[in-house]
């Protein structure tokens, strides 16, 4: 049963091809964290009183909870690679205040989506923030449905960053078993080179080009044209539509 916030929070504050089973084919092993329980929420407030209530209440509710007391130290712990997890930040606090942190969040390049928790007088800069990557705002005073919803959308979005993040390392590392000519006949289909075409681009037969398409298609993966074309697309850093 969900816990009542207002009993523990403050109020202020080409044709396809059919593959064979091959080992190399198998998604790559990769370091980024896998989602778990509820989330894990983070939270970064100076007030202990909050940090203690908000804790109680997002545990309550079946996430994963980790408090800080200030930016500094929430920097000095958060892990590389950053785990599946949002922020939920206050935006006043003394010392490097929550808009600081978001600040030097994103010139770490960091995904980690955010929550700005703010007062009345604050949600013009939150807002501001937004335009710079954070996720949303939470005004105060605020209900447990509305906190709930939120960090619960938030950490969707952390985990659709991550499965981007696998998805865009998966298909350059496949990318980089091909070889230079692969990667020269690759280019042209991408390009929508027809074979004729590649063959008459590149000094070699169609036949030649019939093979290496053969082996692109392998050592990539790929059982369609589209699957070859949005592998090859996010190995060169664009993300097609899914």
């Amino acid at each position: 049963m969900p816990v009542p916030l207002s009993s523990v929070l403050p109020c202020e504050k080409n044709p396809p091809m059919t593959m064979t089973s091959d080992p190399r084919l198998e998604p790559i092993d990769s370091d980024e964290p896998e989602p778990r329980g509820g989330g894990l929420v983070y939270v970064v407030d100076d007030d202990e009183a909050v940090r203690d209530s908000t804790r109680w209440l997002l545990e309550a509710n079946g996430f994963e909870v980790a408090t800080f007391a200030g930016a500094e130290e929430f920097l000095e712990q958060l892990p590389d690679p950053e785990p599946i997890a949002c922020l939920l930040l206050d935006v006043r606090m003394p010392g490097m205040s929550g808009l600081e942190l978001h600040e030097e969040l994103v010139r770490r390049g960091s995904t980690l989506p955010l929550i700005f928790v703010t007062g009345h007088g604050d949600v013009p800069m939150a807002v501001s923030q937004m335009k710079k990557g954070a996720y949303d705002f939470l005004e105060k005073p605020f209900s447990d449905a509305q906190l709930r919803q939120l960090v619960g959308e938030c950490l969707k979005r952390a985990e659709a960053l991550a499965r981007n993040r696998r998805d865009d390392r998966d298909a350059h590392e496949r990318v980089e078993r091909l070889t230079a000519r692969e990667r020269q006949v690759l280019d042209l289909i991408v390009s929508g080179r027809l074979n004729k075409q590649i063959a008459d681009d590149l000094g070699i037969s169609i036949k030649t080009v019939e093979a290496h398409r053969a082996n692109i298609m392998d050592k990539l993966g790929a059982r369609t044209m589209a699957d070859l074309m949005r592998i090859a697309l996010r190995a060169a850093g664009e993300r097609p539509e899914e």
